[in-house]
C-alpha cells in the first residue's frame, strides 16, 4: 500500500495548523505530516492538536530530536498519543540538526550512539517493558509506563549517512528520509537499512517515509527552484517536481519504484495557499497514484 501524505510546514503560525488539519480530513488526505525544528513548533504538542481536530487523518512527527528529550517523557507522550488516537499516530526520532543542538547546550559526542540507545530504549518502554540501562547517554532504573499502548507502535527513525541508515534497519520499525534524498538515493538507502536488518535479525515490514519538494500552481516552478538554491540541492538531479496533479504523480511513482513506502509532499515555504495544497494532493495527486493492489 502507497501512503500519499503532505507537510504543515512550521514556517507556519502554529494558529494556521486547525484549518489545514480541517481542510485535509475533509479532503480526505491520508497522513499530514509536522516537524520539530528548532525553534519553531513543537511536533507532540502540534500533533496532539491535529489528531483532535481531525476524524480519521494520520498525523506523523518527522522527527523528534532525541537530545533535547528525556527517552522517559518521549515515551510517554508517544504513548499517550497511541492510546488517545489508536492507529493514527507516526513518530520519529533522530540526531537534529547538530548546530542547533548546540545552541541549547544538547549535542552530545557520539549521536549514532545516542540514538541507539534511545530507539532501544523508548521501543522496549513501549511494548510494556520495564527497563533498567545504563548507558553512555540513556540511564533509567526500572522505569515502565503505567499506560503503555495496547499494541507496541512503530517507532520510526531519521537517517540519512550510512551508519545512521543501517542502524534504523537494526534497531527503528521505519526510516524517514529528508526531501533531500533523489530516487536513487531511495534505492541506496534501502539497501543499507536491509544490511542492518540483516545484522540484527529483524523480519517484518520496515516503512520507508520520504519527503518529496513539491510545487503546484501560479508560479510553481520559480517557487521549486528558489527552495532548491536554499537548501542546496539545485544540482541534484531529478529532486522534487513542479507541475500540474499529473507531474507530481509521476515523481510519487518514481520513489515508490525504488522503495518508498510512504510519499509526503513537502510544499515550498512560501507556498500561498497551505489549504489549497492538502486538497490538490488528496483530491488531484492521489487518484493518479496506483495502490499495489490495483495492479499497476
Amino acid at each position: 500500500m502507497t501512503s500519499l501524505g503532505a507537510v504543515f510546514r512550521p514556517q507556519l503560525p502554529p494558529e494556521r495548523l486547525r484549518e489545514v488539519v480541517r481542510t485535509a480530513d475533509a479532503a480526505g488526505l491520508e497522513e499530514l505530516w509536522l516537524w520539530e525544528d528548532c525553534f519553531l513548533e513543537s511536533g507532540v504538542a502540534t500533533a496532539a492538536a491535529a489528531l483532535a481536530w481531525s476524524e480519521r487523518l494520520r498525523v506523523g512527527v518527522g522527527l523528534l530530536p532525541v537530545p533535547l528529550r528525556n527517552v522517559a517523557l518521549t515515551s510517554m507522550e508517544a504513548a499517550t498519543l497511541h492510546r488517545l488516537f489508536p492507529g493514527r499516530v507516526a513518530l520519529g526520532v533522530g540526531h537534529g540538526v547538530q548546530a542547533w543542538m548546540g545552541q541549547v547546550g544538547a549535542r552530545v559526542e557520539s549521536p549514532l550512539t545516542l540514538l541507539r540507545e534511545h530507539l532501544t530504549a523508548m521501543r522496549a518502554l513501549l511494548r510494556g517493558e520495564r527497563v533498567t540501562v545504563d548507558g553512555r547517554y540513556v540511564k533509567l532504573d526500572g522505569v515502565a509506563l503505567d499506560w503503555p499502548p495496547a499494541t507496541a507502535p512503530a517507532v520510526l527513525a531519521g537517517a540519512t549517512g550510512p551508519r545512521s541508515l543501517r542502524l534504523t534497519g537494526e534497531a527503528a520499525d521505519g526510516t524517514i528520509l529528508d526531501a533531500a534524498v533523489p530516487p536513487e538515493g531511495v534505492r541506496n538507502a534501502r539497501r543499507l537499512i536491509d544490511e542492518g536488518r540483516a545484522a540484527a535479525g529483524r523480519t517484518g515490514r520496515h516503512e520507508i517515509v520520504i519527503y518529496l519538494h513539491t510545487a503546484t500552481g501560479t508560479g510553481a516552478e520559480d517557487r521549486l527552484t528558489a527552495e532548491l538554491d536554499r537548501s542546496g540541492g539545485a544540482s541534484t538531479p531529478g529532486l522534487g517536481v513542479a507541475g500540474d496533479a499529473g507531474a507530481v504523480a509521476k515523481a510519487v511513482q518514481r520513489l515508490v519504484d525504488v522503495g518508498a513506502d510512504t510519499v509526503v509532499l513537502q510544499p515550498t515555504a512560501d507556498e500561498p495557499d497551505p489549504e489549497g495544497f492538502v486538497r490538490f494532493v488528496a483530491e488531484e495527486v492521489r487518484p493518479l497514484v496506483p495502490h499495489p493492489a490495483d495492479g499497476s
